[in-house]
């Protein structure tokens, strides 16, 4: 018996040996493990030191600079056509992709699991990825970041729960923002839980219209109490797989009423931020009806909504429907309805939602010769909705990819600017359009020009000349400021 002891008790210190050999080990590894659970992170909050040792705080070095944790062309406090640059730009970190991307994809398994995880999704890990996100978010040196309601909380098995929940974390956010940082936009996950299948706003079923109300409500009002700035709704689910078994027409109605819903509460509880919509033509439905910003626009106009709403337009989803990052931000922009981006981009071999970041120094001009000529986007933002590679593992990959597409959208402005002093893009722009300004021009410009009169015109000018559109040359010219 004293034998059976004296081993289980050698067992015993060979364990505690092994424990504390790995724990210094994960404390100075930053590479994702899939698969093997942390093994100093308990049930409970119990993260000790850092989140990403190792990991200064982002600085601005210059173009010149070979340093993968600097910026380049990012400077925050510059002064770029009027304002700073942070104020352009206005930032945001995107929880879901930054913290609750694991590398899955169709065809494989998740191939990161962050150190400080834990294989759970508890309550308590979800307060320990929070820490981590304002930990992060202060190293970039960013004020605002995004959340979806379940991707900071764990779901309960009932809605009182799911709430509670969300309470828990929420007040432990509330507490690390601080007063700098804020949300630049909250929404509800209406698109991954079984119950969504048919939809929230669109759903077949009545039980579940009324469980996506209520937990819209509810991630309205968190974001309310964190401060946040915008809300977004993004229908995933919110189409159709045939028209065969849809009422296209009622569940565009029921979307409207729901939308009208939210609209009421928001003003009821005295939330200020801006209600958005992101367009997007398909996956996982197979027609989305809120297909791309002129389709969500006309919808908007039929319902009554255009007032209440504008567009969150993600570049990865333009292409998706068909256009560019750049046509999707001026059909917003020039109907009053740009109000913030998604900054990622998709890959045109593959052709479907990769979510990149944005590196393409020629679609970031783009993009910010849109956000421009809108006067900026306050109070939205740029927020990265993108994330890392399946291949890219280590933690400081999270820091390089947000750097990197920092720096592009900031390169992209230096462009515009450079634009906009050359003035040679404009001056074809205005010469090509200069016909209407003339007399005639103005009255059609004005809807004062009828067909008797322009009859009477043609008549009398004979054939028209018309004009070379210089494409080459306004390509030139644009290529000339990257």
């Amino acid at each position: 018996m004293k034998a059976v002891k004296l081993l289980l008790w050698i067992l015993c210190l060979h364990i505690v040996s092994l424990a504390v050999k790995i724990v210094l080990a994960g404390h100075k590894t930053t590479h994702a493990t899939f698969g093997v659970p942390c093994p100093h992170c308990g049930c409970g909050d119990d993260w000790e030191g850092e989140f990403f040792p190792g990991i200064p705080k982002i600085k601005y070095e210059g173009p010149s600079s070979k340093n993968p944790l600097a910026f380049k062309w990012y400077n925050a406090q510059e002064d770029i056509l009027g304002k700073k640059m942070k104020d352009w730009m206005r930032f945001s970190v995107a929880f879901w992709h930054t913290f609750r991307g694991t590398g899955g994809d169709p065809f494989g398994a998740p191939t990161k699991m962050w150190p400080w995880e834990d294989g759970t999704n508890s309550v308590a890990m979800a307060k320990r990825r929070m820490r981590a996100n304002f930990e992060f978010i202060d190293k970039l040196g960013v004020d605002f970041w995004c959340f979806h309601d379940r991707d900071i909380a764990p779901d309960g098995k009932t809605l009182e729960e799911s709430n509670a929940n969300l309470d828990e974390v929420v007040a432990l956010a509330k507490e690390l923002q601080g007063r700098k940082i804020r949300p630049l936009w909250g929404t509800a996950q209406l698109f991954m839980h079984p119950r969504y299948m048919h939809g929230a706003a669109t759903s077949s079923e009545l039980g579940v219209y009324a469980y996506g109300a209520a937990q819209v409500k509810k991630a309205i009002e968190v974001t309310h109490f964190l401060g946040g700035e915008n809300y977004v709704f993004w229908g995933g689910r919110e189409g159709y797989q045939t028209l065969l078994n849809t009422d296209m027409e009622r569940e565009l109605n029921h979307m409207a009423r729901f939308l009208e819903a939210a609209v009421a509460y928001k003003k009821k509880i005295g939330f200020n931020g801006t209600l958005l919509i992101e367009p997007k033509p398909q996956e996982p439905t197979k027609h989305q009806y809120d297909w791309d910003a002129a389709t969500t626009a006309n919808f908007l106009r039929k319902y009554g909504l255009a007032g209440e709403f504008k567009l969150n337009i993600e570049c990865n989803h333009a292409t998706l429907s068909g256009h560019s990052c750049h046509h999707e931000l001026e059909t917003a922009r020039i109907n009053g309805l740009l109000g913030n981006i998604d900054a990622n981009t998709g890959d045109p071999q593959i052709g479907w939602d990769t979510d990149q970041f944005l590196t393409d120094i020629g679609e970031a001009t783009m993009v910010m010769l849109s956000v421009v000529r809108n006067g900026g986007l306050a109070p939205g933002g740029f927020n990265f909705d993108a994330k890392l590679r399946r291949e890219s593992t280590d933690v400081e990959d999270l820091f390089i990819a947000h750097v990197s597409g920092m720096d592009t959208l900031a390169r992209g402005l230096r462009n515009v600017a450079k634009l906009i002093e050359d003035g040679s893009l404009d001056e074809l722009v205005l010469k090509r359009y200069q016909s209407f300004d003339s007399e005639l021009g103005a009255l059609v410009e004005a809807g004062k020009a009828d067909f008797e009169l322009l009859e009477k015109k043609a008549m009398e000018w004979g054939e028209p000349k018309v004009p070379s559109a210089k494409q080459e040359l306004a390509e030139m010219i644009f290529q000339s400021a990257l």
